[in-house]
């Protein structure tokens, strides 16, 4: 599972010209989803992500989290986060999640998130999406459940 998380003054996205998810400041998080990937490793990258310390607290130092900024987080599903481009020049994608169980899996990213009392839009899966973004910083950051989950149950 990777998470792409860009911290934002306000995100949004668009389908068939429709906003279906707005936010002020926050996360905006892009998810790739894996076929190995399963609930247990979700927990695990949910909790990292609400809990980094990405935010500035009052001497400018990146000290404080979402929660303790009041942020919101908009979550959208990136099979593209899986793209393979070590041979030729066409990107694969076979080990992106298959379509049923990847979009499970980012319903109940997405129902975790708010379930922890978090203000969370998303994107849907599978559209055709404009995503706009006022970045933060710019401040991005990787996580990889490879490297998050490593030697963990």
């Amino acid at each position: 599972m990777r998470f792409v998380i860009q911290r934002v003054k306000e995100a949004g996205v668009t389908v068939d010209g429709e906003v279906i998810g707005k936010i002020g400041h926050g996360l905006l998080v892009f998810v790739g989803i894996s076929d190995t990937d399963n609930r247990q490793i979700a927990d695990k990258m949910i909790d990292k992500l609400t809990k980094l310390r990405i935010f500035e607290d009052a001497d400018g130092k990146t000290n404080l989290s979402v929660s303790d900024v009041g942020g919101e987080f908009l979550i959208i599903s990136q099979f593209t986060l899986y793209a393979d481009c070590r041979k030729g020049n066409r990107p694969s994608f076979t080990a992106a999640g298959k379509p049923d169980m990847a979009n499970a899996l980012y319903e109940y990213i997405i129902g975790e998130i708010k379930g922890k009392g978090f203000r969370t839009e998303h994107g849907s899966f599978g559209a055709d999406m404009k995503v706009s973004l006022l970045n933060d910083g710019p401040f991005t950051i990787l996580l990889d459940s490879q490297e998050i989950c490593q030697g963990k149950d």
